[in-house]
């Protein structure tokens, strides 16, 4: 068992993930191979979204969740099989966006299928995508007591 690239692939899932949520686009754009692949599909999002660079991906990412929408990302139970320079693996991840000029936030779950490839800069995922195994869609006046007290992106409160 090669523990170092076990070490190194979660490490690059969990930048990609961390990166994505702080929208730092440089940086998970790094966790991505340039001819990485993706395909992400949610009922509240409409058509399964298929692309097919790095690029790609990182122009969706950038625009979909740009202003003030708050994402979390959290992804366990990895299960990574490696096979010299490429590997394959599968995360359960637990999400969670809030749109605040929507007054909604989506809850969800669902199991990531990506496959990684060793590169001269390190691990980077080849393609990633997941199945939902739930999504929920809420109005967060609907949700008793429910105050977002902080938002990263959010103009100041000049009042």
């Amino acid at each position: 068992m090669d523990l170092i690239a076990l070490a190194e692939i979660h490490a690059v899932k969990y930048r990609y993930l961390r990166s994505l949520d702080l929208k730092q686009w440089d940086e998970f754009a790094a966790t991505l191979a340039a001819d990485a692949t993706a395909a992400y599909g949610s009922p509240a999002g409409g058509v399964p979204l298929e692309f097919a660079s790095r690029d790609a991906i990182v122009d969706y990412m950038r625009s979909a969740l740009g202003g003030n929408i708050i994402t979390v990302h959290v992804c366990t139970h990895p299960e990574i099989t490696v096979d010299g320079d490429t590997a394959t693996g599968t995360w359960c991840l637990e999400d969670t966006v809030i749109v605040p000029e929507h007054d909604t936030m989506i809850r969800g779950a669902a199991y990531y299928r990506d496959r990684y490839r060793r590169t001269a800069d390190g691990w980077r995922i080849a393609h990633t995508g997941y199945e939902r195994t739930y999504e929920s869609v809420m109005s967060l006046s609907a949700v008793p007591g429910f105050t977002l007290t902080a938002n990263k992106w959010a103009a100041p409160d000049r009042n």
